[in-house]
């Protein structure tokens, strides 16, 4: 039976309580009733004549949704930003990088004072010899202890050796770059500003202390000198030093030993033994640091045993086993043709080469 409130037959269908509630669904909160552009009259306001049934009411404005106010302050904030790292960024734009100077280098042949010490066995010569020591390859190229300069972090100062390193490799110990004719391998370091001065140097060599290819790599005539064993010995030092603020400086000083053998000769022809040494100065932005590429800036070089007669600025014509320099001096030097540099050569000490 129903409650006292409920009547006799229950409740009725549609009711409260009764059934699923068909208009619940359209039940209007006070917000929605507020938002109504229509507002019905009230009675006594009715009573007037002529009067409408309802108004409209002028329409509510809010202030921006909060959607709005979000979108604006993350636009707001991206845009600062970018302003921000704009401000920050730590590379140059193409616009400020300078232009890199051109390499300036001096290539000195080194004559023997007598014939040239051979060997059948290369160990020997290199066991009898200022290179005994030497370690071989790339660990003759040892990395320095390194840390942060003022404006430079560990990595980046890391990142300057290491790329001076990969340059002498590849212009000092690759087959294919010492006696194959390959510069690829050594050009791919070379910053863009500096690439017209390597082409040029390959394609017309001159004597004027920028354009001698091998101010920029050692190669050997292969027409006249071959490797007699592939195992070169090396030992020099690495220095890295901040020049100014957006720039820092790598100088390397480096000995490299190579056993050579008449071109063709085969293995049972006598070796010899040929040193190089270089002293080269890279400079690096922070382009090039990105990069990992380099502007060298000067290459000093001493090489032997050569004749001073023979021109070094293509190719070293190394003298070998049991032969002995040209008479003369180095190609003669005209005073009066500018911008060409004064041909140098010197002499080979007896203790450079080995006792044998």
């Amino acid at each position: 039976m129903g409650g006292p409130s409920d009547p006799p037959e229950g409740t009725p269908e549609g009711g409260p309580g009764g059934g699923e509630d068909e208009y619940r669904s359209v039940v209007f909160d006070e917000s929605f009733v507020r938002a109504a552009r229509l507002q019905e009259f009230s009675a006594q306001e009715r009573m007037a004549d002529h009067a409408p049934a309802v108004r409209r009411r002028p329409p509510v404005r809010h202030g921006l949704s909060r959607q709005a106010l979000i979108l604006v302050l993350l636009i707001a904030v991206a845009f600062s930003t970018a302003v921000y790292m704009g401000v920050r960024n730590p590379y140059q734009t193409p616009q400020s990088r300078q232009s890199a100077e051109p390499l300036r280098m001096t290539v000195i042949p080194l004559a023997p004072q007598g014939k040239v010490p051979g060997a059948a066995d290369p160990e020997e010569l290199f066991a009898h010899s200022p290179a005994a020591q030497y370690r071989i390859g790339a660990e003759g190229i040892p990395l320095p202890a390194t840390r942060r300069t003022e404006h430079f972090s560990d990595s980046q100062v890391v990142t300057a050796l290491n790329t001076a390193k990969d340059y002498l490799v590849r212009s000092s110990l690759y087959p294919e770059v010492l006696t194959g004719g390959q510069v690829r391998p050594v050009r791919v370091l070379v910053a863009p500003d500096q690439l017209d001065q390597f082409d040029q140097s390959f394609r017309q060599p001159t004597a004027d202390g920028r354009h001698a290819p091998t101010g920029w790599l050692v190669r050997f005539d292969p027409n006249k000198a071959e490797l007699a064993d592939d195992e070169i010995r090396v030992q020099g030092s690495l220095h890295a030093t901040e020049a100014d603020s957006s720039t820092l400086e790598v100088t390397s000083d480096h000995t490299f030993v190579y056993a050579l053998r008449p071109a063709g000769a085969g293995e049972k022809a006598e070796a010899s033994l040929f040193t190089v040494r270089r002293e080269l100065h890279f400079r690096f932005d922070r382009d090039d640091l990105r990069l990992q590429q380099t502007q060298l800036t000067a290459s000093y070089v001493q090489a032997g045993p050569v004749s001073c007669s023979d021109d070094s600025t293509n190719q070293l014509r190394p003298l070998l086993a049991g032969e002995t320099a040209k008479g003369g001096g180095p190609a003669g030097t005209d005073p009066y043709a500018t911008g060409s540099a004064t041909a140098l050569c010197g002499t080979l000490a007896q203790s450079a080469q080995p006792k044998v």
